[in-house]
C-alpha cells in the first residue's frame, strides 16, 4: 500500500534524494578538490621538468657552443702549430744543407792541403834526390877531369872574379 503524505517534504524518500544529492555534492566537491589538486600538482610536475629540461637545453646548447669555439681554437692553434713545424723543418733543412755544403768544402779543402802538401814533399823529395844525384854526378866529374893542378887553377881564377861577382851583388 502507498503511502500518501500531505506535504512532499514529509516523504522519507524526498529526504532520501535530498540526502544523496548532498552526498553527491559534497563527495563530488571533495574529490574535485582532490582530482583538482592532483591535476594542478601534475601540471606543476610537467611545468617544471619543462622548466628544467629548457634549462638543460640552454647548458647544451651554450656547452655545444662552448665546445666549438674550443675545437675552432684548438684546430687554428694545430694548424699553427704545423705552420711553425713546417718552418722549423725548412730551417733545420736549409741549416742541415748549409752545414753538409760547409763541411764538405771544409773536407775538399783539407784534401786539397794534403793533395798540395803530398805534392811539395814529393816535389823536395824529387829535388833532393836530384840534388844528391848532380852532386855525385859533379864529384865523378870533377874527379875524373880535374888534377890537382887543375884545382889550383880554378880556385885561383875563381879567387881573382870573387871581387867582380862581390860588386855584381
Amino acid at each position: 500500500m502507498a503511502h500518501h503524505y500531505e506535504h512532499f517534504w514529509l516523504d522519507p524518500k524526498f529526504w532520501v534524494a535530498v540526502s544523496f544529492i548532498l552526498f553527491v555534492v559534497l563527495a563530488g566537491k571533495i574529490i574535485w578538490s582532490r582530482l583538482a589538486a592532483m591535476l594542478d600538482a601534475r601540471a606543476a610536475s610537467v611545468r617544471a621538468e619543462l622548466d628544467e629540461a629548457s634549462r638543460l637545453r640552454s647548458e647544451a646548447e651554450a656547452l655545444r657552443q662552448q665546445a666549438e669555439a674550443e675545437r675552432t681554437a684548438a684546430a687554428a692553434e694545430a694548424e699553427q702549430m704545423i705552420a711553425r713545424a713546417k718552418a722549423e723543418a725548412e730551417r733545420l733543412a736549409k741549416k742541415a744543407a748549409e752545414d753538409a755544403e760547409a763541411s764538405a768544402r771544409r773536407s775538399e779543402r783539407m784534401a786539397m792541403d794534403r793533395i798540395a802538401a803530398a805534392e811539395a814533399s814529393a816535389l823536395a823529395e824529387v829535388r833532393r834526390a836530384a840534388a844528391e844525384v848532380a852532386t855525385q854526378a859533379a864529384r865523378e866529374v870533377i874527379a875524373a877531369k880535374f888534377d890537382a893542378q887543375a884545382d889550383a887553377a880554378l880556385v885561383d881564377r875563381s879567387v881573382a872574379e870573387l871581387p867582380k861577382a862581390l860588386r855584381a851583388a
